[in-house]
């Protein structure tokens, strides 16, 4: 055995070999660990941004409980694809939400309007080298959002009820867009504080903080009534951030919400963004405001370029 000695040969923990490949393994696996947790989530909070001298911050999707069952797919014949999930699912078994039944049948999600419509003026401002943000006040699960985030435009979008939030947040996984999209937790309106709303369980698209608004289309469906935030948009887009279009649909709530936002709306010709509202003058009497009032407000600050196409209104100075 002429190998024998090495067997019982003792091991000098201190030789400079031993001490070379202590330090070396060391250095590798500490290097190892350091590149794992700054590579493998770089940004935690991406959707996270903060806003100077807002009284708001953008919901934190990270930090809220994740919804389930979790429904979505691609939306149909839009130019620049997106995904979007449903916060409600209708009667199921009985009546399930019709986007539900076109899954069964190996359809993509029906097309929103309001999806193309957004697309459409904001790919045009785009070829005119117009650069800025898309404002969504009503965002519901983010149909307009998404709309615009996926063609690289930046996002405030404002919703109060927690399950479109919670779907809005997966959308924002699902697209890819949590450096695009702010999503607050807020209901808009003309003062800062909190305010009454109505959420119509089963149909969360049609809540509202008139309760008559939001039971008007469906007077079935149970009412839950709940304390939102709510604060001016004035409030919380920065004097310097050019907002290229402004979107509202919040069943009926539209004149406070466009008071709310008097700054925005009075700035110069160029500067003011492109505005769709929606005039559903049932709704808007329900929340005790009119289109002839509306109309009127917008004129006093130069939007006097107004056309109606189905319940909504676009407006221009």
């Amino acid at each position: 055995m002429a190998n024998a000695w090495k067997k019982y040969r003792s091991t000098k923990i201190t030789s400079p070999k031993s001490l070379f490949l202590f330090i070396s393994t060391s250095f590798i696996l500490l290097t190892f660990f350091y590149l794992c947790s700054n590579t493998s989530n770089p940004n935690p909070n991406p959707n996270i941004k903060t806003l100077i001298n807002s009284p708001i911050q953008p919901f934190n999707c990270d930090n809220s409980p994740q919804s389930h069952p979790i429904i979505a797919n691609q939306v149909e014949g839009v130019k620049y694809p997106f995904i979007y999930s449903l916060s409600d699912f209708g009667t199921l078994p009985d009546k399930p939400h019709k986007n539900i039944v076109r899954i069964l049948k190996g359809k993509l999600f029906r097309r929103p309007d309001i999806s193309v419509t957004v697309q459409d003026i904001l790919e045009k401002m785009k070829s005119e080298g117009q650069t800025g943000v898309f404002v969504d006040v009503g965002a519901n699960v983010g149909m307009a959002t998404f709309a615009a985030a996926v063609m690289g435009f930046r996002v405030f979008a404002f919703e109060p009820v927690f399950e479109n939030l919670q779907s809005i947040c997966n959308g924002v996984y699902f697209n890819r867009v949590g450096d695009l999209v702010h999503v607050f937790e807020a209901a808009t309106s003309d003062r800062i504080g909190n305010i009454t709303f109505h959420k119509l369980v089963g149909r969360l698209d049609n809540s509202a903080v008139s309760a008559t608004g939001a039971r008007l289309a469906f007077k079935s469906n149970e009412e839950i009534e709940l304390q939102v935030r709510s604060i001016p948009l004035d409030l919380v887009i920065p004097d310097n951030e050019r907002v290229l279009l402004l979107k509202i649909d919040v069943q009926g709530w539209e004149y406070h919400v466009l008071k709310g936002a008097k700054k925005l709306l009075s700035r110069k010709k160029g500067e003011a963004p492109y505005l769709i509202y929606e005039e559903d003058e049932r709704l808007l009497q329900a929340s005790n405001s009119s289109s002839t009032e509306i109309r009127r407000f917008l004129d006093g600050l130069g939007y006097t370029h107004c056309v109606q196409k189905g319940t909504d209104a676009h407006c221009t100075k």
